[in-house]
């Protein structure tokens, strides 16, 4: 078993074949050898009864008062012999063989033909058997009551039984013969079930072997761009699986390339205000270095600034981290949302952030499956933006209905032009530059929404400003299981 299971694939596939035509060809070569053996003896016996001879009583008489062991050249007995008939000679009932001229041979007696000889009545049809002669050889025989012609007709002949018999030669040899060429037919089979099925094993798992190639290309080189070539109508189980690699492998280059992309734009992003550190921190140590104290006013502001640029980069330090969470990690913290207070709790970080702004608010129930700290940190991301651009003194409107979110603000609004970007990560408006802001907060939103199954649009409010729209699946209602565990806590 072990030998077995180091075999390859295909070697296996070939032995299983093989195997199961080998117990399918025995079994059918069996099945006929056994069936045309019954045939052959069922012949020998109807002819054996349709050729047994009625012999005079005179003769039989003569032949059981000299009762000889063997035959003759010549006998004044008279012969037993009916056409075909080999072996003929009568029976004793002690198992004496009393045998004609005209016997091929003796038959050995046994208990069974003694029986026929006591019990002539009970046994009238005879008993069929195989024997053997004198001379060793394997004889089919009929031992029957003795009927013998009469002047009134035909007569049981008490005290005596017919044996006839022909010698089983010819059939034991169809017999081997036949079993000589079931034999060669089925190793011929066998091996031809074999060379077919490795045949087969090898054009089946030619996308095997192509896709093991691919998989060892793939860990050797780490080459994302192989693909398995796959007919478009084929839905075997190997075409769906070099669909799913091919999947796979796009899926990796992808993520590799956003990969990749992350890390430049994060490097991008993070040498401006890494440099400008670095310049501030080198003046201030400068400064100290050479004794020459910096003006209070300008020792101020560069402290000011250097806070402002640490500011900046915890907090883009902080997007980059939620950007590079798995969806797997996602799916962990996921559950029942009141949406309604996730909105709430972002307002008063916004009313917080721009106290001089007015921020209206109309809010209706709402539950939602989401992460509730990515929720929040993205109506969040939302608001601060509506508050970054509203003039001094604006007013930032927040409405929640029937799961759809709308935060309108009324400053000066994106470009027709650069609404199809602000997604995207790292994406600034030219105009915007200026403020502080990573360019991750809209691609956060998105993002999170997409992962609670919403949608979020960014477009120009009629009037000036911006609307952004969030729509989230959900309810407004919570789940019974939920309402239920809230009522038991």
């Amino acid at each position: 078993m072990r030998r077995y299971r180091s075999l390859p694939i295909r070697a296996r596939l070939a032995v299983l074949v093989a195997a199961a035509v080998a117990f399918a060809v025995a079994a059918v070569s069996v099945t006929c050898w056994f069936i045309v053996q019954g045939k052959l003896y069922e012949q020998v016996d109807n002819d054996l009864r349709r050729t047994a001879p009625r012999p005079a009583a005179e003769t039989v008489y003569n032949l059981l008062s000299a009762c000889p062991q063997k035959p003759a050249d010549t006998s004044p007995y008279g012969v037993l012999r009916s056409r075909e008939t080999v072996y003929t000679q009568l029976v004793k009932p002690d198992g004496t063989p009393c045998v004609p001229s005209d016997s091929a041979g003796t038959v050995k007696t046994t208990e069974a033909d003694r029986v026929v000889v006591r019990d002539a009545v009970t046994h009238g049809d005879g008993i069929l058997r195989n024997g053997t002669d004198t001379d060793g050889n394997d004889v089919r025989v009929l031992t029957m009551p003795l009927v013998i012609d009469t002047n009134v007709g035909p007569q049981l002949y008490p005290g005596a039984a017919m044996m006839i018999g022909v010698p089983l030669k010819n059939t034991e040899k169809t017999l081997n013969d036949l079993a000589l060429v079931l034999l060669l037919v089925s190793g011929v089979g066998v091996l031809g079930a074999g060379a077919a099925g490795l045949a087969v094993a090898r054009a089946g798992l030619r996308p095997v072997d192509k896709l093991t190639e691919a998989v060892e290309h793939l860990a050797r080189t780490e080459d994302l761009t192989i693909r398995i070539p796959v007919a478009e109508e084929a839905e075997d189980e190997v075409a769906r699986l070099s669909r799913s690699f091919n999947s796979m492998t796009a899926s990796l280059a992808g993520s590799r390339e956003l990969q990749q992309q992350l890390i430049a734009d994060a490097g991008h992003e993070l040498r401006t205000p890494l440099t400008s550190l670095r310049t501030n921190i080198e003046l201030l140590t400068r400064s100290e270095e050479t004794g020459r104290p910096l003006p209070p006013e300008d020792r101020k502001a560069l402290l000011a600034s250097v806070k402002a640029q640490m500011t900046e980069l915890a907090s883009l330090i902080g997007d980059l981290q939620e950007l590079s969470r798995s969806e797997g990690q996602h799916g962990e913290r996921v559950q029942v949302v009141s949406f309604q207070d996730t909105v709430e709790a972002a307002l008063r970080r916004a009313r917080l952030r721009g106290p001089e702004l007015t921020i209206t608010a109309d809010l209706e129930p709402w539950f939602v499956r989401g992460e509730p700290s990515a929720l929040e940190r993205a109506v969040v991301n939302v608001l601060d933006n509506a508050v970054k651009f509203s003039p001094e003194g604006g007013t930032v409107e927040v409405r929640l209905t029937e799961g759809v979110l709308t935060v309108r603000d009324h400053g000066p609004g994106v470009p027709e032009d650069e609404l199809p970007h602000v997604f995207d990560r790292f994406w600034r408006s030219p105009g915007a530059r200026s403020l502080p802001g990573s360019g991750l907060g809209l691609s956060i939103v998105a993002r999170t929404v997409q992962q609670s199954g919403g949608e979020v649009a960014l477009a120009r409010a009629e009037g000036g400003g911006t609307v952004v729209t969030v729509r989230l699946p959900g309810a407004p209602v919570p789940p019974p299981e939920t309402a239920a565990a809230a009522a038991a806590g």
